[in-house]
């Protein structure tokens, strides 16, 4: 069971992988980001994970102009702690990545822990036309694409970072992303209690497979044992049936329009909050209980949502 016997459910609003025309009720301008985030708290989420997108065309922006445009807004209108992503698109050097981190000095910022390839071309088969010109570009761009995380990327981001108080959740996509974060613990660049976020079934990394689940946690436990925070996010169709293992195994969990579109076979989900419920009822029917932010903080040892910057 999770620390206090809580699970911390995350929320990932809108990212950067789906596109507009994927579904309708993908969060694009700042009115509907802010919406959604404030949704998916009301309805459970202690965790805010967020991106930012052009309001037109729906492509990822990771100004801290487009940021700035929401973040103030979802501080107003909940207690959850809000995550702001270093890892903008994989299209993306890392210093625009982490500007609105920097600059907004979030309680948690995400970290990509390595490099992957990272395919998302599949998704053409099911899309003949598009609302915009840059997501046939964008998903057909990603045959020859690796997400660029180095070592040198790496530390770059805690430099920058650390000294503002920011956690990091650290997004591991493959086994060897949890020995490059035990590479950083041992040189004393992070400290416990670590978030691992794992993530599994895109195209590059790990699988969705149940026994890859367990090896993710095993190989977490042996290399972090008590000092770390697990959760999980599965991609696509995947996501409820990872989130329910991972919590039946101790773990906090992920959902989200970033990560899934889906509430149930062929249903679209209509909004980031119907996850979050689904998401509750699973850890709910298991006999837990679901963290609070308060509880959250305490979980993952975060600053406080008064000592961010916007």
């Amino acid at each position: 069971m999770s620390a206090q016997g809580k699970v911390v459910i995350t929320c990932a609003i809108t990212g950067s992988i789906h596109t507009p025309t994927m579904s309708p009720h993908l969060p694009v301008t700042p009115d509907e980001i802010a919406a959604e985030a404030i949704a998916a708290a009301e309805a459970g989420a202690a965790i805010l994970h967020l991106h930012a997108r052009d309001p037109d065309s729906g492509k990822p922006d990771q100004t801290p102009e487009a940021f700035g445009r929401f973040l103030p807004r979802i501080k107003q209108g909940t207690s959850a702690a809000i995550n702001i992503t270093t890892g903008g698109s994989p299209y993306m050097r890392v210093e625009e990545r982490v500007l609105p981190a920097a600059q907004f000095k979030p309680e948690v910022a995400s970290l990509n822990m390595g490099s992957i390839n990272f395919g998302l071309y599949p998704l053409l088969d099911k899309y003949k036309e598009f609302k915009h010109q840059w997501e046939r570009e964008h998903l057909e761009a990603t045959r020859d694409l690796v997400f660029r995380n180095s070592f040198k990327d790496i530390e770059y981001i805690l430099e920058t970072c650390y000294e503002n108080g920011t956690r990091f959740e650290f997004e591991c996509y493959d086994i060897a992303h949890l020995y490059n974060l035990a590479h950083f613990a041992g040189r004393g660049l992070v400290k416990p209690p670590f978030f691992v976020q794992s993530v599994f079934g895109i195209l590059g990394g790990i699988g969705t497979h149940p026994e890859d689940v367990i090896h993710m946690k095993r190989t977490a436990d042996r290399l972090f044992g008590s000092d770390y925070r697990w959760s999980v996010l599965g991609a696509g169709a995947s996501q409820l049936r990872i989130a329910a293992q991972a919590a039946a195994m101790g773990g906090n969990i992920r959902v989200g329009l970033e990560d899934s579109l889906w509430a149930g076979r062929g249903k679209l989900a209509k909004s980031n909050a119907e996850q979050v419920k689904m998401a509750r009822s699973i850890i709910e029917g298991l006999g837990l209980g679901v963290a609070t932010p308060d509880e959250a903080r305490e979980i993952l040892s975060l600053k406080g949502g008064d000592q961010v910057a916007f």
